[in-house]
């Protein structure tokens, strides 16, 4: 595959590499002008003749990669996201600033990483363990572990090293799901979906044996949707590369020997039976043409055990309004003209909970009178030990041939940040 790489500003080159001679510099004249500067463009991938340009955007840079062959699309974007992955492990946030500050490191990162335009070793850990901004090493030591970067390059685990050590091992999960909700007006839920992923975080020493048990009622197979009772439906899930699939098709268990550190284990998505955390119940009425009433209502939909906490309500107000007298008995609301929204501000809602919010705004009168759109009500949240899904794990288990005894914590997340929406 022939391939470059560009992060692109608003209409600046920061960087590029040049693996193959069938290019030119200029090649990223045709991309600025083909696809950055034409705002008809829509798809992530743009054929102009025989090349092909892959394209991803992260802030307000672009990640190119360009082609003259009929090269594996869903390859050229894993690898993409991959160099974005491995930028952020090395210096945070990905933005021009960082490009910037940092072009001596990218440069050998993508030498790394691709050889002759085919990808190479694309592990955060094991390129930390050789391209470091730390001092240089003594010739002996380098010697020494330039040998154990390639048996692990090389190896059945390449994203783990054997000599691994820690004093106290433990293993920490964390199940976080994002919900997506749009409501409409009449109560009618018009989309639903939850984004999840399992984040882990191993500091185990040696090369542990690791077994993961998911719910026993887990369907991702289309076919069975809808056929067993109170079943925990994924619409697809992906895994990191130390997952072995095998036990997973027949018994729901992930068996992996996990990287060192913290690491995606998985990745999935669900439309089906999501459980909504909070209901939020609206009457808005538009008094003449002066006034607007709200009386909008947070229930939580959870366990009293449970509570969500950093909830914040978005109400919209039309363009006219001058001011707005709220009342809540649980925590703050406050009229943010810049916005044009109502900010209602609740520290906890604990399970079963229900807030009510009550208010008057006040318009004042135009020569023209428009139709207020009303925008949706934005709502963000989060609650701790709850899934939206349903996903939960049954067991967590290590083993080790020196047998030692660890500690796992798992812990699950599910939260909003607008991208929880309800008309009125």
């Amino acid at each position: 595959m022939a391939s470059r790489i560009d992060a692109f500003g608003t209409l600046e080159v920061l960087i590029s590499r040049l693996y193959r001679p069938d290019f030119k510099r200029s090649i990223a004249d045709v991309f600025r002008i083909q696809v950055v500067s034409n705002s008809d463009v829509r798809s992530p991938i743009i054929t102009l003749g025989s090349t092909s340009f892959f394209h991803v955007r992260v802030n307000n840079l672009y990640v190119v990669c360009v082609t003259k062959t009929n090269a594996n699309a869903a390859l050229v974007f894993e690898y993409c996201y991959r160099f974005i992955s491995i930028s952020k492990s090395y210096f945070g946030k990905v933005d021009e600033e960082a490009v910037k500050n940092n072009f001596t490191l990218i440069y050998e990162l993508i030498d790394e990483i691709c050889d002759f335009g085919y990808p190479q070793n694309s592990e955060a850990d094991t390129l930390k363990t050789y391209i470091t901004t730390e001092s240089i090493i003594s010739s002996a030591f380098q010697a020494e572990e330039s040998s154990k970067i390639t048996s692990q390059a090389t190896g059945n685990t390449s994203w783990r090293r054997g000599d691994v050590k820690y004093k106290k091992n433990e293993a920490f999960v964390d199940v976080v799901e994002t919900v997506n909700l749009s409501m409409s007006a009449k109560g009618t839920v018009l989309r639903a979906d939850v984004d999840g992923h399992i984040q882990m975080r191993a500091y185990l020493t040696g090369t542990p044996e690791c077994k993961f048990g998911l719910n026993d009622k887990l369907v991702i197979d289309r076919a069975e949707r809808g056929s067993i009772a109170d079943a925990v439906e994924l619409d697809d899930c992906r895994f990191h590369q130390c997952v072995r699939l095998t036990e997973f098709d027949s018994d729901r268990t992930i068996s992996f020997v996990p990287p060192d550190g913290e690491f995606e284990l998985m990745r999935y998505r669900s439309t089906s039976n999501v459980k909504l955390p909070l209901r939020i119940m609206t009457t808005v009425n538009e008094v003449g043409t002066s006034q607007v009433t709200y009386i909008v209502a947070v229930k939580a939909n959870f366990g009293a055990k449970l509570s969500a906490t950093n909830v914040v309500l978005r109400i919209p107000t039309p363009l006219n309004t001058t001011s707005v007298e709220c009342k809540v008995a649980t925590g703050k609301a406050k009229y943010v003209p810049a916005e044009n929204v109502v900010s209602w501000k609740i520290p906890r809602v604990q399970g079963g909970q229900e807030c009510t919010f009550t208010a008057t705004a006040d318009l004042t009168s135009t020569t023209v009178r428009q139709v207020w759109a009303r925008p949706p009500i934005d709502v963000d949240f989060q609650v701790l030990m709850f899934t939206a899904s349903g996903l939960i794990v049954r067991f967590l288990k290590v083993f080790e041939a020196g047998g030692y005894n660890s500690i796992k914590w798992v812990r699950y997340l599910t939260k909003a940040s607008g991208t929880y929406q309800v008309r009125f």
